[in-house]
C-alpha cells in the first residue's frame, strides 16, 4: 500500500515537472497582457539584452514587446527615422507615461540603430 502510494506522488512529481518545463520553454510572454509592472520588468530586460551589431527590425522588436507607449517619426523622402518609447521605471505614480519614464528605441528605415538615452538626443538632432 505504502508503495504504491508513492509510486503515485513520484508519478505526479514527474508529471508536474514535465508541464512546468514545457510551460518555461514554449510559453511566449505576451506584454499586452502582463500588469504595468511586469511589463515594465521586461521592457528593460529585453532593452538591456540588445548588442549593437543585432540588427532587428522594428516589426521584431514590436512582436517581441507590443505597442510602444510612445512614438515619433521624422520622414524625408530617402529615410525615415522612427523612435519608439518603451516604459522602463516609474518616476511617478499618475497613471501617465511620460517619456522621462520610458526607454527610446530609434530606427533607421525600419533599422534599430541605438537605444537609451543617446537614441532621444540623435532623433532630437536629426533631419
Amino acid at each position: 500500500m505504502i508503495k504504491k502510494v508513492l509510486q503515485y506522488i513520484v508519478l505526479g512529481l514527474a508529471v508536474y515537472a514535465a508541464i512546468v518545463m514545457l510551460v518555461i520553454n514554449f510559453y511566449k510572454d505576451d506584454p499586452q497582457a502582463m500588469i504595468w509592472q511586469d511589463r515594465e520588468a521586461f521592457n528593460k530586460r529585453f532593452i538591456s539584452k540588445l548588442k549593437p551589431d543585432q540588427a532587428l527590425s522594428i516589426n521584431e522588436v514590436l512582436e517581441t514587446l507590443g505597442s510602444p507607449d510612445l512614438t515619433y517619426v521624422k520622414k524625408q523622402p530617402d529615410k525615415t527615422l522612427q523612435i519608439v518609447y518603451y516604459r522602463t521605471q516609474l518616476v511617478k505614480p499618475d497613471g501617465i507615461t511620460t517619456q522621462d519614464e520610458c526607454t527610446g528605441l530609434l530606427f533607421d528605415n525600419g533599422k534599430l540603430i541605438l537605444w537609451g538615452p543617446a537614441a532621444s538626443v540623435a532623433y532630437e538632432k536629426a533631419l
